[in-house]
């Protein structure tokens, strides 16, 4: 009787499935849309349909990562009492009406999440805790070497936990910090205690309001500084011995982790050599200083730049093919593997070579992604479970935004989310239609009809992925980049073969070799197929594969965002909705991309500044092209070259050794200086930069503004006198200007970060008409660091009065 009561296990027992069971031999039962369904039955089955396959459960982490995301971005820490309070009362309510209809019981459960999410964030803040250097200091360090890792020049750089400090001993000095050693000689071991001479500095903030804030990410990291050492460190202690009589058995397997990740990564770099072993030895260890600057930028011009972390691709590459080459070697053995379940065994095989890969990364956030999603994808296998499903993606993102939640802000988890998502909702998608398709066959397909599918399933696959792909992260490139490849999908058609059959499947014969020192030939073909990889790479990036995006609205990330999730997440029409999100969200930015640009830029140092007229900038500095101006250049969609200062010799001077004997100038020598500096303002050309080296740069603008920047802060008054704007990189004994012109001195610009400012109309009062600033106004843990005064041992949040008048007219 039962086979004549088609759907009666669906009608009692409902399914909730994951969205990429489109293959599942029972479907759930969903009403069907007709031409007489109202809007609001419409939404309801549409609804319907999204709970029937357990696509509620999807939009978890995304409130959760809603709540990290928002508590980061708050210019101020909100109160945690307040936080645990509303998050108690708010979850209590959702779990009385979880189980009835109307709104209340649609927005308590994402706000309940939402806020879950702002206390994780609140809880790995305090948990990091992490003391961030307040000015550049020269002194001498004493500490322990936690990582270190060389770069294309020879050049080591360490992570070292500090111990001491001294001339100068620092009153509020970071637990650790990343510095530069550019001697020669024998690198300092892991876990050696080390002694030098160092420049610290802290780590930048946004080159302009709204780019990318290296001072948050340190923070996480536990970095509280950056800098260099002077001459190559001393090594105080050798490590040896037993190293857990000193540490816990966790820092002791911590460093002998990080020593067999050092050894096999100088193994690789020896045995391959050049750019091919730094690269080969990224993809396995996440080294990635040793490649040189010139394959780093081609890599990014090409959009090959993803296979240089350890990502997914990397970790479902060599967990594949060991799951795939394991089953392989067991049918080789029919009795066996008709007598134990084969491919489960080859699942926990790949589980314990994923981890192994993952402990020999370093740990790098990349890494852990990957690892996670790729161990939620072989425990299904485990389970019986569909491994490649949204279902998964979302517990990988839950584990992460439980332990990590401001990784959500990095570039790095948003694209690699985003691709992994788009590609599993695209798979799913391939999935239904491919079922619905084979419905049409009656019988045995032709041979030639098999041939051909399999070799378009191939050719497919790998542009569809590559489309997917590029597209997917092309939201997020823009927006943390200011740039998009453009000849991505053919760098990637050509360097995944590459990749699949000659990189990966030689890299894991050899460190499955390495361990007996058999490695080495199968290193040589990886290395040649690596050498592939890279001139791939400078071929396409020899295409000018790369365009400048402009920085984005402020609106840009959050609606392409939602735009983008409700397009990959839902499986019913309800997708369609993210397709007008994205619509605005590019159109806002297009319109922006190309709106006034600011009259003047300056760096949060004080060192660099720019005036823009007419299409052209000038800079104080004779060759800008760096990594701050980089930066200005996609941002606001500026040249590549600059207009040069001109430099002026000046008059002789008792003193003109260099920076070094600025103190050393005599009155007579000060009087010059300000001589020449007044007589440059007044025959300056408009719009261009005339400097005296080491002391001062002046300009004026067309609209005839007149700008001073010094590096000797005691022409600041003098500065103020005869100029409309004052930069000065030094600190001042005063901090606004007796005149009408606006002073911004170092101590103000370490309050600020960097900033632009938009020159006034001259029917207007004072010098400009609006002041934006990438720092101002905001008082989190990974800023505070600006506020401190080492002089006083407090924290000074206030700012003159003419900047905080120009900040509230910019708003």
């Amino acid at each position: 009787m039962q086979g004549d009561l088609p759907g009666t296990r669906e009608i009692l027992f409902p399914l909730r499935r994951s969205s990429d069971a489109a293959t599942h031999d029972t479907p759930a039962i969903i009403p069907e849309i007709n031409r007489n369904t109202t809007v609001a039955e419409k939404i309801a089955m549409c609804l319907a349909e999204e709970r029937a396959f357990g696509h509620d459960f999807l939009f978890i982490p995304v409130s959760i990562g809603c709540g990290a995301v928002l508590w980061f971005s708050l210019d101020a820490t909100p109160s945690p009492v307040i936080l645990i309070a509303t998050f108690l009362f708010v979850a209590v309510l959702a779990l009385f009406v979880r189980y009835k209809a109307g709104i209340a019981a649609a927005v308590c459960g994402p706000f309940a999440f939402l806020l879950l999410g702002m206390l994780l964030a609140d809880l790995e803040t305090r948990r990091a805790g992490t003391v961030v250097l307040d000015t550049p200091v020269t002194t001498t360090i004493t500490g322990t070497v936690a990582r270190r890792e060389v770069d294309a020049r020879g050049y080591w750089r360490y992570v070292v936990d500090l111990t001491a400090t001294a001339d100068p001993t620092l009153s509020r000095p970071p637990q650790r910090i990343s510095v530069l050693s550019r001697g020669g000689g024998e690198p300092i071991a892991l876990g050696a205690t080390l002694r030098g001479k160092v420049r610290l500095s802290p780590p930048s903030g946004p080159a302009l309001l709204g780019l990318n804030d290296f001072a948050f990410t340190s923070y996480f990291r536990g970095i509280g500084a950056t800098g260099f050492f002077y001459k190559s460190p001393d090594a105080l202690v050798s490590p040896v011995g037993d190293a857990r009589a000193d540490k816990g058995w966790l820092e002791w397997a911590d460093m002998r982790l990080y020593g067999l990740r050092s050894a096999i990564a100088e193994r690789i770099r020896t045995t391959i050599g050049g750019d091919a072993g730094a690269f080969a030895a990224s993809i396995i260890t996440d080294e990635r200083q040793a490649i040189s600057a010139e394959t780093m930028e081609a890599l990014r011009l090409s959009g090959l730049a993803h296979i240089v972390a350890i990502s997914g691709l990397n970790m479902a590459l060599a967990s594949g093919i060991f799951f795939v080459g394991l089953r392989l070697a067991f049918s080789l053995f029919p009795a066996f593997a008709q007598r134990w379940p084969v491919k489960k065994i080859a699942a926990f095989a790949a589980l314990l070579m994923t981890l192994a890969y993952y402990l020999i990364s370093g740990f790098a956030v990349s890494a852990e992604r990957a690892w996670l999603m790729m161990s939620v994808m072989l425990i299904a296998v485990l389970f019986d479970q569909p491994s490649l499903s949204l279902r998964n993606v979302a517990i990988s993102a839950l584990i992460i935004l439980a332990f990590s939640p401001s990784e959500i802000m990095g570039p790095s988890f948003q694209m690699s989310f985003a691709a992994t998502i788009a590609l599993v909702s695209a798979y799913a998608f391939w999935s239904r239609w491919r079922t619905d398709r084979e419905r049409l066959f009656i019988g045995r397909k032709p041979a030639w009809l098999k041939v051909a599918e399999m070799m378009g399933a191939v050719i497919g696959g790998v542009i569809t992925t590559s489309l997917i792909g590029g597209l997917s992260t092309a939201i997020y490139s823009a927006e943390h980049f200011h740039r998009v490849t453009t000849y991505g999908l053919f760098a990637n058609l050509a360097a995944m073969p590459l990749m699949s059959l000659i990189v990966m499947p030689f890299a894991l014969i050899a460190m499955l070799l390495m361990p007996f020192g058999l490695d080495a030939p199968f290193l040589k073909i990886m290395g040649y197929g690596m050498a592939l990889v890279i001139e791939v790479a400078n071929e396409v990036a020899s295409w000018g594969g790369s365009a400048a995006t402009g920085r984005p609205h402020g609106w840009f990330i959050g609606l392409a965002s939602v735009g983008f999730l409700l397009l990959t997440l839902l499986r019913s029409r309800l997708a369609l909705l993210g397709i007008p999100f994205l619509l605005v969200a590019f159109g806002v930015s297009a319109v922006t991309a190309y709106r006034d640009l600011p009259d003047l830029l300056i760096h949060e140092d004080g060192d660099l500044v720019a005036l823009l007229e007419d299409g052209k900038v000038s800079t104080t500095k004779a060759r800008p092209q760096g990594f701050v101006y980089g930066q200005w250049q996609r941002a606001l969609l500026l040249p590549e070259k600059t207009v040069p200062p001109d430099f002026i010799n000046g008059e002789s001077m008792a003193n003109t050794a260099g920076s070094d004997s600025r103190s050393k100038l005599s009155p007579e020598d000060m009087a010059v200086v300000v001589r020449e500096m007044t007589a440059a303002l007044k025959d300056a050309k408009a719009g261009v930069f005339t400097c005296r080296k080491d002391i001062w740069c002046v300009a004026s603008a067309a609209s005839g503004e007149w700008i001073v920047v010094l590096e000797d802060c005691r022409f600041a008054g003098k500065a103020c006198d005869i100029a409309d704007i004052v930069v000065v990189s030094r600190r001042t004994s005063f901090s606004q200007c007796r005149s009408s012109a606006l002073l911004l001195s170092r101590d103000i610009l370490r309050r600020l970060g960097s900033v632009e400012i938009d020159f006034a109309d001259k029917r207007e009062e004072g010098v400009a008409s609006g002041l934006r600033a990438a720092i101002a106004g905001t008082d989190r843990p990974w800023s505070q660091h600006r506020y401190y005064d080492w002089k006083s041992g407090r924290f000074d949040r206030d700012l003159p009065q003419p900047i905080i008048r120009l900040l509230a007219a910019s708003q």
